[in-house]
């Protein structure tokens, strides 16, 4: 899986979050995106998703060397962030089994597997909106995590974890992000400690200032 954004801008009515940025992201690489509160992180992995298209530059997919539709491109990724919803009415279970019949996970794991991963057992039948917030994003982490895709998004994935949530969430990379293009937002250092490319959204903003 590749990715390359060529002068991409994304504005919000007329305010320009990410202008002029053209970056190349390419599998196996890891890279964190760093930057103060509203510089664009979170609208940069959406870019990246396929979920927003920019307002200005283009951004091109490539599975195996060959261009792939931004359209097509969901059944390739997972993405997790404290602001996806999930579906609250669903036990534990039913979450894991509704989410397995779109995205399959890694082989060797099914949902009582994923159910023992989680440290949840107690929980299997418990409505997800009984869940506390920590709770919910270890489910968030799980399903992106641990399903088989390319392209793993993660937009501050310790939010609301401990230290011992921190440390399952490191396990978790260690045993499934392997292989993959994996892209963190967050400007804590404990979420991307293992990213080689940091990537800092000022510098963007900075370019964009010469450039005008």
């Amino acid at each position: 899986m590749k990715i390359e954004l060529a002068g991409v801008g994304k504005r919000y009515r007329l305010e320009w979050v990410l202008r002029q940025v053209s970056l190349e992201f390419n599998q196996p690489d890891r890279y964190a995106v760093t930057g103060p509160n509203g510089s664009g992180k979170s609208t940069l992995l959406r870019l990246l998703s396929g979920h927003l298209r920019p307002s200005a530059g283009k951004v091109r997919f490539f599975k195996e060397g060959r261009p792939l539709d931004p359209a097509l491109i969901y059944p390739h990724l997972s993405y997790a962030a404290p602001y996806i919803e999930l579906i609250e009415e669903f036990t534990l279970q039913e979450a894991l089994a509704f989410h397995q019949q779109f995205k399959p996970f890694y082989e060797g794991l099914d949902v009582p597997k994923l159910i023992q991963l989680l440290g949840m057992q107690r929980a299997a039948h418990k409505p997800i909106r009984q869940f506390s917030s920590g709770m919910k994003q270890r489910l968030r982490l799980a399903l992106a995590i641990c399903s088989q895709t390319p392209l793993l998004l993660l937009d501050e994935p310790g939010t609301n974890l401990d230290a011992q949530g921190i440390e399952w969430y490191h396990q978790l990379i260690r045993d499934f992000g392997q292989n993959r293009l994996i892209v963190v937002a967050s400007n804590v250092e404990a979420d991307y400690a293992f990213c080689p490319n940091i990537l800092d959204t000022r510098e963007w903003k900075n370019d964009s200032k010469k450039k005008n």
